[in-house]
Formats: structure tokens, C-alpha cells, sequence
């Protein structure tokens, strides 16, 4: 696995947990697995803003949610 710089690194945790902060109890372990799985490609092609990020964690959730509701 490719290292981050501290600023990428700190903006995948602040984006996580922001984007779980909804969740009952922050998420459950696989819901955060799955979004981080989406947000480390996207941080290694150089999408590694807040707002990058973000985005990428909210399209994850919702492709989860809309699986869970199949």
C-alpha cells in the first residue's frame, strides 16, 4: 500500500468520520470498510481534498444504502 502524506492521511480520517457521523453508532465496521475502499483509489489519483473526498465518501454511502434497500 501507497503512504500518504500527513495532510492526505488526516483528510481521509476527518472525511470517515464526518460522513459516519450520521450513522447509529458511526457506522458499523463494514460501512466504514467499504467507503474507506472507495476514498484510498480516489486519494492515490490525487483526489485528496476535504471537499474531493467528501464527495466520494457521500457517493459510496449512497451506493451502499441503495444496495442495502435492493
Amino acid at each position: 500500500m501507497t503512504k500518504f502524506d500527513e495532510r492526505t492521511a488526516a483528510n481521509l480520517d476527518v472525511v470517515l468520520e464526518n460522513v459516519c457521523r450520521g450513522l447509529p453508532n458511526g457506522g458499523d465496521h463494514e460501512t466504514r470498510k467499504y467507503i474507506a475502499r472507495k476514498l484510498v483509489p480516489a486519494a492515490r489519483k490525487g483526489n485528496a481534498t476535504l471537499g474531493g473526498l467528501e464527495t466520494v465518501a457521500r457517493r459510496a454511502l449512497r451506493e451502499l444504502s441503495q444496495r442495502k434497500s435492493a
